[in-house]
């Protein structure tokens, strides 16, 4: 059977984050990857920003340079990984592979897939707790972990309740940990989550 390509018409990654655009074939006998580029299509025109040839791996715009790469060692998986998403990396991205068969001819197939860079705001976070939970004994070691999703990097805070309904701030970081609790450690704590 001749070797196709499959992707997905549209993905959304996040600002900041990473994100893959898939473009997957299934190995066929008689056919042997030759070439493998991924294009970038704005509106200032097209370029193409990562090639596969005999030569090795090009990446060619400076900008993406260290942020887009494609699995070495899985045939059949021409996946394009970007990490630390820009806005400006928003646009239509074509996979095409070039195979050789047997007799030397090339077939070619292409999949464009449209991304969409977004910015996503911090959601409100949760508290996690050690593995003994919220009720220990004086000189036990525990932490307590703040978690948000949203574009990264995300900040933390954690604060305690103290008189008069105002708040301490403990530290900045997403953990909390005592490694030996005393009774006064005992109280209500608050964590914030916070992105750009």
């Amino acid at each position: 059977a001749l070797p196709d390509l499959s992707g997905v018409h549209q993905i959304t990654g996040t600002w900041m984050g990473s994100t893959t655009v898939p473009c997957t074939y299934v190995p066929s006998e008689g056919f042997t990857q030759h070439t493998l580029s991924w294009s970038l299509e704005r509106d200032s025109g097209v370029s193409t920003i990562f090639l596969r040839d005999d030569s090795g791996d090009h990446i060619l715009p400076a900008k993406f340079r260290g942020r887009v790469s494609v699995p070495k060692h899985s045939p059949g998986d021409a996946s394009l990984l970007i990490e630390n998403l820009e806005m400006t990396d928003s646009g239509h991205y074509t996979c095409q592979v070039v195979w050789r068969s047997t007799d030397n001819s090339l077939i070619k197939r292409e999949v464009t897939t449209t991304v969409k860079v977004v910015k996503v705001a911090a959601t409100k976070p949760i508290i996690r707790a050690g593995e003994l939970g919220l009720t220990l004994p004086a000189g036990a070691s525990t932490s307590l972990t703040c978690e948000a999703s949203g574009s990264p990097p995300i900040s933390y805070r954690w604060f305690r309740s103290a008189p008069a309904g105002t708040a301490a701030l403990l530290s900045s970081g997403a953990e909390l940990a005592w490694p030996s609790l005393r009774p006064s450690d005992s109280g209500t704590y608050f964590c914030e989550a916070e992105n750009r």
